[in-house]
């Protein structure tokens, strides 16, 4: 039976079938809503497997789809637009600049134009080293200063939003950490977890990039703000719901070492502790993030309890038994 909680009006996901797409679409199919088109290139990727057993209404490739929305207009509700390319080593200025900024605009201009939700993916990448805090002001904008391509093809959008004075009808949110089930296609991009897992459960060890800092951070002990991809899930759906505006950071607001990881893994392994610390790729030298922490105090704020996440080693554990051992999706 069809959800009626939009009237039948169409929900449009885009990169419905990636990592965290998938996992909107399962939150929402728990909702009861399935009145959903899914937008992504497949290709000749395994994404699809993300959606078995997830309930839509169709899914196009996303160089269809300005021409399918031609004229239907008044049969969409929303767009939650979170595809794009989130390889943070991508050096191929033009195609970010066509995939995830031009693209987006294009999209965001038919939503505005004929009254439509938007829900975009912005990026803490946009953040860079975080000189300027990981505050989600919109006022501090045009202060950030990304460290990659990647970052900076989603600041541009953040700025085009902002510059065309339309925060207060649009939302994006931007993703600290994320990891969790769904993410096997991403390969090199997905989670330090999905890629330590492996050689935890077969060889017992863990290896973790040395502290690029020493004197600030010792091996292992640089932080990062993870969160797991249900409750990124989660929140997107409430911001779907409640119709909040503006840019809004997607984390948990606590900092945990690749230590603590770590240790999480083996924990859900049961094994011993055994970490060993490995020289940085040079492709990711000086473009590295020792430290990332969302201020979530205007997200909490906006969603309450819907804000409050699991705890870094619950969802670590949890996704380790329930998808990494048994390979499943969500």
């Amino acid at each position: 039976m069809k959800s009626t909680i939009y009237n039948d009006q169409l929900i449009i996901v885009t990169g419905g079938a990636g990592f965290i797409g998938s996992a909107t679409v399962r939150c929402l199919n728990d909702k009861g809503i399935d009145n959903i088109l899914i937008v992504d290139d497949l290709g000749t990727t395994e994404k699809w497997k993300n959606l078995v057993g997830k309930r839509f209404v169709d899914i196009i490739d996303k160089g269809q789809l300005f021409q399918w929305l031609e004229g239907k207009e008044n049969d969409i509700e929303a767009f939650i637009h979170l595809g794009a390319c989130t390889s943070t080593v991508e050096t191929d200025a033009k195609y970010l600049l066509e995939n995830n900024y031009r693209y987006s605009v294009k999209l965001a201009e038919y939503a505005l134009r004929n009254g439509i939700r938007f829900i975009y993916a912005s990026s803490a990448a946009t953040y860079g080293m975080g000189e300027q805090g990981f505050c989600d002001d919109e006022a501090n904008l045009e202060s950030l200063y990304p460290l990659n391509m990647y970052g900076y093809s989603k600041h541009l959008f953040d700025l085009w939003v902002k510059g065309q004075g339309v925060l207060n009808q649009v939302a994006g949110l931007k993703f600290f950490n994320v990891f969790g089930p769904n993410e096997y296609h991403k390969k090199r991009m997905a989670s330090a977890i999905f890629h330590a897992f492996p050689i935890a459960y077969k060889e017992g060890v863990i290896r973790l990039f040395k502290s690029s800092d020493p004197e600030k951070f010792a091996d292992g002990d640089q932080v990062r703000d993870f969160i797991y991809v249900k409750d990124v899930a989660r929140m997107i759906s409430s911001f779907l719901d409640h119709d909040h505006k503006g840019i809004y950071n997607i984390g948990t607001g606590i900092a945990n070492s690749w230590n603590l990881v770590a240790r999480s893994i083996f924990k859900a392994l049961n094994r011993p502790v055994n970490i060993q610390y490995i020289d940085m790729p040079a492709d990711l030298a000086g473009k590295y993030q020792n430290y990332t922490c969302a201020d979530m105090k205007k997200t909490s704020l906006a969603l309450k309890e819907e804000a409050k996440c699991m705890s870094l080693e619950d969802s670590v554990i949890d996704y380790v038994n329930h998808y990494l051992v048994p390979a499943k999706t969500w």
